[in-house]
């Protein structure tokens, strides 16, 4: 049986991480200091293939057992957290990067680096390549969240080319499902949340800015390929189909019903004006693309919270 470390586990993809690997009859250990993970999150996962363990993974991480793979999830995602926790997102990015490579390397495991689209920051190309370099802007706000994410993707390499570890790096695009916070920042938990509460639902800026949105259950798989796959480069894991806020929002009301009115507030600084992945390198290594249309994703996410999506 294999095992695996996922740190960030009890978070929203980390549980569907450990779902999926349970599923496929892993060994999955858990570490997770609940910063924005819940143990809610993974509650239906309590078995003896399943270990949940409270830890911070900028502390050392020690675990006896042979383990075979790590996927370093942790860290805060969202504008709200890291912005409220912005020296813990730079020491999770350098330290827990650091100590989960380390841990690779001790158990000859491979390793996933869940890297992120915001390394692209306002992108000057459209749409982001693998070998476009990033426009970020390294002293704003939301650079300790795009160079953390920068610096892990660094490390990882050099661990690969000097310390020949079996690294991987995802770089994931906006990911949306089940057990997404409802208050995580994100347009569609924002969206969905205002629309079931019949208040005005929020657009940042004049809404035309673009985003493409990923089902979890696509970017699972795509993560799970790519860590047993021989490819070390990172490779863009997301939803090709673009669409501005706006459209965005107009599909949320019509799903939910809602008579909830738009309101604008001023963009945030940095806020990315487009974001789309380029798949080819994941069509090719992989054989991966994803399956999973928006509105079946918005559908599966409104059924999570117990609502029946309107007929559209």
């Amino acid at each position: 049986m294999s095992t695996a470390v996922v740190t960030g586990g009890a978070g929203f993809l980390g549980s569907h991480l450990c779902e999926y690997l349970l599923a496929r009859e892993w060994r999955v250990i858990c570490l997770d200091n609940l910063d924005t993970g819940s143990l809610m999150n993974v509650k239906h996962l309590r078995e003896d293939r399943f270990d949940f363990r409270y830890h911070n993974c900028v502390d050392f991480i020690d675990v006896d057992e042979p383990v075979d793979a790590v996927f370093h999830l942790a860290s805060p995602a969202s504008p709200v957290d890291y912005l409220r926790l912005p020296l813990h997102t730079l020491k999770v990015g350098s330290y827990g990067t650091h100590n989960a490579l380390g841990l690779a390397k001790f158990k000859r495991a491979r390793f996933l680096l869940a890297s992120t689209s915001e390394v692209y920051g306002d992108p000057e190309e459209h749409p982001q390549r693998e070998e476009y370099w990033g426009n970020v802007n390294p002293v704003g706000p939301r650079g300790v969240y795009d160079e953390a994410k920068r610096y892990s993707e660094a490390l990882t390499m050099a661990y690969h080319r000097q310390q020949g570890v079996d690294t991987h790096i995802v770089r994931i695009f906006n990911t949306y499902g089940p057990r997404m916070r409802q208050h995580d920042g994100r347009a569609i938990p924002n969206f969905i949340r205002q629309a079931l509460e019949g208040k005005p639902i929020t657009i940042f800026g004049d809404g035309s800015q673009t985003r493409s949105f990923c089902f979890v259950d696509d970017l699972i798989e795509g993560i799970f390929r790519l860590t047993m796959s021989d490819y070390h480069m990172p490779v863009n894991i997301g939803n090709p189909n673009e669409m501005t806020l706006l459209e965005l929002a107009d599909v949320i009301q019509r799903m939910t019903g809602t008579t909830s009115e738009l309101v604008y507030e001023g963009l945030p600084e940095d806020d990315p004006k487009v974001r789309q992945p380029d798949i080819t390198r994941a069509r090719e290594v992989l054989d991966w693309e994803p399956k999973v249309g928006l509105e079946d994703g918005l559908r599966r996410t409104l059924e999570s919270l117990g609502v029946t999506a309107v007929a559209t």
